[in-house]
């Protein structure tokens, strides 16, 4: 159950706010009081339960402020949010997984967020490979930041170690193979 309450969790605080009647700040901040009571009009929900969900997301989706007043995602946002990324330089090579029904579109486009604020990006093959495998058969492409870099691009860390950009033109990356996991 809980597994199902952090899903509705990340859909609130990253999609639909107003699903359960509450509104982001301008920094994606929620007031936790207002977001356990809008939960807890379609299920039991606690406190405890949130506190729960925070400590044992393994993704670290999630932070309180200082005093746990207020909580947000701290990434893959697809309402319009400033989650106050600190601008940083990445590894010179960083990853992406995708599905092998994106190849065509990445190929002549490069990565676009789609639907979110920012592009995803991963440290290691290993943790790409995971998140393609979410789209179908994974394919991974390796992206030369240190080139991106050079050439005028930005590149942001969450909260929760996730590499984030605004795109990455089909010129910086390089499709790599991958072995079955």
């Amino acid at each position: 159950m809980l597994k199902d309450t952090s899903k509705f969790l990340s859909l609130i605080l990253r999609h639909k706010p107003e699903e359960i009647g509450i509104t982001l700040d301008e920094h994606g901040w929620a007031n936790v009081d207002d977001l356990i009571a809008g939960i807890s009009k379609t299920q039991p929900f606690s406190m405890d339960m949130l506190e729960e969900i925070v400590l044992t997301d393994e993704k670290m989706r999630y932070s309180f402020n200082e005093d746990k007043t207020l909580i947000r995602a701290n990434q893959g946002h697809s309402v319009s949010v400033d989650v106050e990324l600190e601008e940083k330089i990445p590894p010179d090579t960083l990853y992406h997984g995708t599905g092998e029904k994106y190849v065509s579109s990445i190929q002549m486009q490069g990565l676009i967020p789609k639907s979110r604020l920012y592009v995803h990006l991963s440290l290691d093959i290993d943790t790409a490979v995971k998140v393609g495998a979410r789209h179908g058969k994974p394919i991974v492409y390796q992206v030369d930041a240190s080139k991106m870099i050079a050439n005028g691009y930005k590149f942001y860390l969450s909260a929760n170690g996730v590499w984030l950009t605004e795109k990455v033109p089909a010129k910086y990356l390089k499709n790599i193979p991958t072995m079955p996991r």
